[in-house]
């Protein structure tokens, strides 16, 4: 059948299973939203406040549901809006296809209006992009765009699409449903090496990242650990692949981490490190970091390896097709080890309030993740908030912990929850923010509201920038050079209203529990908000100071030191 290109770009988004587009409308697109107003009836599009904003709903969507997002823009202004949303799903292996429009293909070049290089300013923040200049390309571009973004390490695709190509005419034949690239299963040798590791070790520690979610390999992760009788410990981005309830779980290691997986890292004599890229944020000081350990290293992108930590053995592939080979291949151990630093009281830090401010965030996020038996979608902003949710909430299954852990984008959760609720519609959805991050997108209210989107907003009130100010107070003398927001006064309440959102306050340890419950029953039906006042000086604790050993946590900040 002929049809011209803007709709052969909505079949071609139907043919691969999506259901749901985020976006925002422009002069370079008009044909193509054109045709996803005929096409109303077979494919949802959310028209956000900023384009950074849908990018981030797409995003969210994406790390919710395991499906590739789909986010489009105009050109100009609405293409360089993306960048931030597509470096954080870049950073964070996020499947994510960014369909631009761009100026005809005869103004290109010419400085036109509302023309930039799409391309070029993202290529570096993207696992492939394309600019379609033949009709005759659209099609097959865009079902390798999704193969591509779905193949091997995920991540984010972009096509520009100049009008006059959306415009144009051609013979459209369905290709179906594009097949991602299967990795293909780890060199035997390697298997075998890492077998016998695990069988001479009698302190295995596991660390699992963001690669155990994609892969979707929670089930071969928790197998293993069991095999091994190891402890096992989570990534930010790695937050729920092991269920946080079972015994074998000494909480996040890292920058934040527990100070249970900073004694497990430095007495294990053998670390397993799975789907994850040892970030700077995890490793502290490289050339202490497992010190006393042989270290183990799966991944499906072999750029990882050595990168930035020195391994013993290093297994590309699949991390479910690995720990599935392990699986078969490793015999029950039971290590004495195991069991005394599961025991251990590591005395971890307990926040404490102050009589102006008596909430903490650990209390309110506990209580949450009471409320909700761990099974609720949680997102986060970046800073203070993030570790906090981290740190607090119990999570039991994969995807339900969305947060920007590469870039750290400010910004990114109320846009992401949006996503995630749309993708999970049945499921509590809700963004715990920092009220800095919460200023910077918080137009997002509308889009909840508008599209009835409904989420649980917890803005986490310091009135202060809390990471940045912690940092100030540990290593700048206290020098609290713009991170104090008293001058905002915002009510909060007031603000929710402006946006047709309810809100509610939680200043006193007795509002908790009424405010939760209040706000879970709403969220059945409608966004809801909560501010929740807190003391400016509360920190994330414990912390590891950059570049320094990851064993070494401090635990308690003197105020007046």
């Amino acid at each position: 059948m002929i049809l011209t290109g803007a709709d052969i770009i909505v079949e071609c988004l139907l043919d691969e299973g999506a259901d749901t587009v985020f976006g925002y409308p422009g002069g370079a697109v008009l044909n193509i939203y054109d045709s996803i107003y005929k096409y109303s009836d077979r494919i949802r599009h959310i028209i956000t406040s900023h384009e950074q904003g849908a990018c981030h709903a797409a995003d969210g969507y994406s790390r919710a549901t395991g499906k590739t997002g789909v986010v489009i823009a105009t050109s100009g202004p609405g293409a360089t809006n993306l960048t931030t949303g597509i470096a954080t799903a870049y950073m964070d292996s996020i499947p994510l296809v960014a369909i631009t429009g761009n100026v005809s293909c005869g103004l290109l070049g010419l400085d036109s209006f509302q023309e930039v290089d799409t391309t070029g300013i993202t290529m570096p923040i993207t696992k492939h992009n394309f600019i379609v200049k033949d009709i005759n390309e659209l099609a097959k571009t865009i079902h390798l765009a999704f193969k591509i973004a779905g193949s091997g390490r995920k991540g984010p695709v972009l096509i520009d699409i100049p009008k006059d190509i959306t415009a144009a005419k051609t013979e459209y034949v369905s290709l179906g449903k594009s097949v991602p690239e299967t990795a293909k299963d780890a060199n035997d040798e390697y298997i075998e090496k890492a077998v016998q590791l695990i069988a001479n070790s009698v302190r295995p520690y596991i660390y699992a990242g963001g690669g155990v979610v994609s892969a979707e390999a929670e089930n071969e992760l928790a197998r293993l650990a069991e095999l091994c009788d190891a402890p096992v410990s989570c990534s930010l981005m790695g937050q729920g692949a092991f269920d946080q309830r079972s015994r074998r779980y000494i909480g996040m290691l890292g920058m934040h981490g527990t100070v249970k997986a900073a004694a497990a890292l430095n007495e294990c004599d053998l670390f397993i490190g799975i789907g994850t890229r040892f970030s700077d944020r995890v490793i502290g000081e490289p050339a202490v970091f497992g010190r006393n350990a042989k270290i183990i290293h799966i991944d499906i992108d072999p750029a990882e390896f050595n990168k930035n930590v020195e391994v013993h053995t290093a297994i590309k592939g699949d991390v479910k097709k690995v720990l599935a080979q392990l699986c078969e291949k490793v015999e029950q151990k039971k290590n004495a080890w195991t069991a005394e630093i599961i025991e251990r009281d590591c005395n971890e830090p307990v926040q404490k309030g102050t009589s102006e401010f008596p909430v903490t965030p650990e209390s309110v996020i506990r209580k949450l993740d009471e409320l909700t038996n761990g099974e609720a979608v949680i997102a986060t902003e970046v800073g203070q908030n993030q570790m906090w949710a981290a740190q607090y909430y119990t999570f039991t299954k994969p995807r339900s912990f969305i947060s920007s852990g590469g870039l750290g984008t400010m910004g990114y959760g109320l846009g992401a929850a949006i996503g995630a609720k749309v993708g999970c519609p049945d499921k509590t959805v809700v963004n715990i923010a920092g009220d800095g991050s919460f200023a910077m997108n918080l137009n997002e209210l509308i889009t909840a509201y508008a599209h009835k989107i409904p989420i649980i907003e917890i803005v986490i009130n310091n009135n202060v920038l809390g990471m940045v100010r912690q940092w100030q107070r540990l290593f700048y003398e206290k020098h609290f050079s713009q991170t104090t927001l008293d001058n905002r006064h915002i009510d909060y309440v007031k603000l929710g209203e402006a946006f047709g959102i309810k809100a509610f306050v939680i200043a006193k340890n007795e509002d908790i529990e009424p405010v939760l419950k209040q706000a879970l029953e709403i969220s059945k039906t409608e966004p809801v908000m909560i501010e929740v006042k807190i003391d400016k000086d509360i920190n994330v604790l414990p912390m590891i100071p950059a570049g320094k050993p990851v064993v070494d946590p401090i635990t308690e900040i003197d105020l007046e030191a």
